[in-house]
């Protein structure tokens, strides 16, 4: 009770501040006086953020495809709530830690809770726009740790990279932090510091080592590894839905990546969908000739992780590589997608849609390629110099820059993940018990199942729900 009412105090102390602040431009009034095509801009933004948020169907199907058919329903509702408690989270705490004004090149100290400054028309455009990729950053988790934790765990979860671990590492490369500003990571890029276009890094693979540090401190599910270690498959129920999920995600890539200009004014945004769609392509194909090749039949799933792999890869660099670049990108993405997945099921990593290698290891990829391949076309941001340029165009510095962002980013987004999960493991648990997770989250954590013509409960749903609530 006593820690209610600090919260409490802390809340009334932030919004009664907050009041006292003049806002922005809450009616846009000055905004359409001060640059009349704003409008333009504004719809433009808004529906890529729209597109994004679409996402959360694709990843809601593709994770359901993956899982059997016991667990869809709690796999829709992990994704149905990250999205709203993490916009709930991120409004109140994460964009003033991730957007705010500078504190040390650490972290923002204004805007909480949209209040004062942050109560104006441009300034919640940019917040909708970096919510809908928090989101994406959080809903990477449910694929990989699927099938074993408790639904109230996952929903703390939420909270926390919402509010704290997200925005505080997009801090440092979007919000004026270290990564991004600092004179020595400026001086070691040649005028400009670590980059990441639209979140290969801030996204992607943020949510992928996040994940990684989740699925190993809740351990395969049961079934997955025979007795001498041996790793066997676990077939998802629909590989339709699995399917529909990555052309969906495909699809809401044009709003990630375009739409991460901000302007509509910037034409070379047909140059990030054409890259976009390359890397995407290529990452599918190496996928389908690698599965071909080793297992003698092209495999549905990794070919759709291939694509999402391709996609993740190139959401760093889409701004600043040509689209012959952007093949080899999505090419080596398929390599990573394929072959991370294999690495990590043989050691004993149970990640059940393949979000570590797709999301994790080709996010780091992203970062690394933009140090590659940027070729001096576009500047930092905008069309306007510095022209960023990589290590294959005489750039060996922002090449290094990129190498730091991306060793950061792991050490942050497992570090951080892993200090997470295990409090939460220690305190109010993360896994269901053997007896619940046999008989499937449905039923044990929402008292309800997707398939009932085709799942049995008679003999367990009315106890399971008595004791559904009660601490393991």
């Amino acid at each position: 009770m006593r820690g209610a009412n600090i919260l409490f105090t802390i809340f009334v102390a932030i919004l009664i501040s907050g009041s006292f602040v003049l806002a922005g431009d809450p009616t846009g009034a000055e905004t359409l006086k001060e640059t009349p095509e704003a409008p333009v801009d504004f719809v433009w933004v808004l529906i890529c953020g729209f597109l994004v948020m679409f996402m959360q169907a694709g990843f809601a199907l593709l994770e359901a495809g993956f899982t059997r058919a016991k667990n869809v329903a709690n796999v829709m509702m992990k994704n149905l709530m990250d999205f709203a408690v993490g916009s709930l989270a991120f409004f109140a705490v994460g964009f003033a830690l991730m957007m705010g004004n500078d504190w040390h090149d650490l972290v923002g100290k204004s805007g909480w809770f949209l209040l004062g400054d942050a109560y104006d028309v441009s300034t919640i455009e940019i917040w909708f726009f970096m919510l809908v990729f928090c989101a994406t950053a959080a809903t990477i988790v449910s694929g990989a740790i699927a099938e074993r934790p408790k639904f109230s765990t996952y929903l703390i979860y939420s909270a926390v990279v919402s509010a704290i671990i997200y925005p505080i590492y997009g801090h440092w490369l979007w919000g004026g932090g270290w990564l991004s500003s600092s004179e020595f990571m400026t001086k070691l890029g040649g005028g400009y510091g670590a980059l990441d276009f639209a979140g290969s890094g801030v996204v992607h693979a943020l949510g992928g080592y996040v994940a990684l540090a989740a699925a190993m401190l809740l351990g395969p599910r049961i079934g997955k590894y025979d007795r001498h270690g041996n790793p066997r498959p676990i077939p998802g129920h629909n590989m339709a839905y699995a399917v529909i999920g990555t052309l969906i995600l495909w699809f809401g890539w044009f709003g990630f990546n375009p739409g991460s200009t901000l302007s509509a004014h910037e034409l070379r945004i047909s140059i990030i969908a054409a890259n976009t769609n390359l890397a995407a392509a290529a990452g599918a194909i190496t996928a389908m000739l690698i599965t071909w090749k080793k297992l003698g039949k092209p495999d549905v799933g990794m070919i759709c992780n291939g694509a999402i792999g391709g996609l993740v890869a190139i959401t760093a660099p889409c701004a600043w590589v040509t689209p012959w670049a952007a093949i080899i990108i999505g090419i080596v993405a398929g390599f990573i997608a394929v072959y991370g997945y294999w690495f990590l099921e043989k050691r004993g990593i149970d990640d059940v849609v393949g979000a570590v290698p797709v999301h994790g290891f080709n996010g780091t990829w992203g970062l690394i390629a933009l140090g590659l391949f940027a070729d001096g076309t576009y500047g930092v941001y905008t069309t306007e110099p510095p022209y960023v340029t990589g290590l294959l165009y005489g750039n060996a510095g922002f090449f290094v820059a990129q190498l730091i962002s991306a060793v950061v980013n792991f050490l942050w987004a497992f570090g951080t993940g892993y200090i997470l999960f295990y409090i939460l493991k220690k305190t109010v648990g993360i896994r269901v018990s053997p007896e619940k997770e046999m008989l499937g989250l449905d039923i044990v954590e929402h008292a309800t199942i997707a398939y009932p013509n085709f799942v049995s409960t008679e003999a367990v749903l009315l106890p399971t729900v008595k004791n559904g609530g009660e601490k393991e």
